[in-house]
C-alpha cells in the first residue's frame, strides 16, 4: 500500500513538472523570438478575434501575422490558452481555429494580387 502511495505522489509530480516545463518551453520561444514585439497592438487583436472568438482579420493583419511566424504565432495560442480567463474555450477548437487562420492568412499573402 506504501508502495502504491509513492507512485501517486511521483506520477503527479512528473505530470506537474512536464506541464511546468512545457509553459518555460513556450515562453522561452516567446522570449527568444521576441514574439510579443512583432506585431502592432490592433493587428493583435484581429487575430485574437479571429481565433478565440467570432472575426475576421484583414490583409494588413494577415501580412504582420506571417511575419511573425508559424512559431511565435503556435506559441502565443498555447499560452493564452493557459490563461485561467479561457479555461472554458475548448483547446481543440482554438488550436483548430488557430491553425485555420494562419492557413488563410498565408494563402491571402502568397496569391498574387488581382491588379497584377
Amino acid at each position: 500500500m506504501a508502495s502504491l502511495n509513492v507512485y501517486s505522489v511521483l506520477a503527479v509530480l512528473f505530470l506537474t513538472c512536464g506541464a511546468v516545463m512545457a509553459t518555460k518551453e513556450k515562453d522561452q520561444i516567446i522570449k527568444e523570438n521576441n514574439c510579443e514585439t512583432k506585431m502592432g497592438l490592433p493587428c493583435v487583436l484581429e487575430a485574437f478575434t479571429s481565433i478565440f472568438e467570432r472575426g475576421s482579420i484583414s490583409i494588413k493583419c494577415c501580412g504582420e501575422l506571417v511575419l511573425l511566424g508559424k512559431v511565435c504565432h503556435s506559441a502565443l495560442v498555447k499560452r493564452t490558452l493557459e490563461n485561467p480567463l479561457f479555461k472554458d474555450l475548448s483547446p481543440a477548437t482554438i488550436i483548430a481555429k488557430s491553425i485555420q487562420t494562419w492557413n488563410n492568412c498565408l494563402a491571402l499573402i502568397d496569391s498574387p494580387s488581382p491588379s497584377a
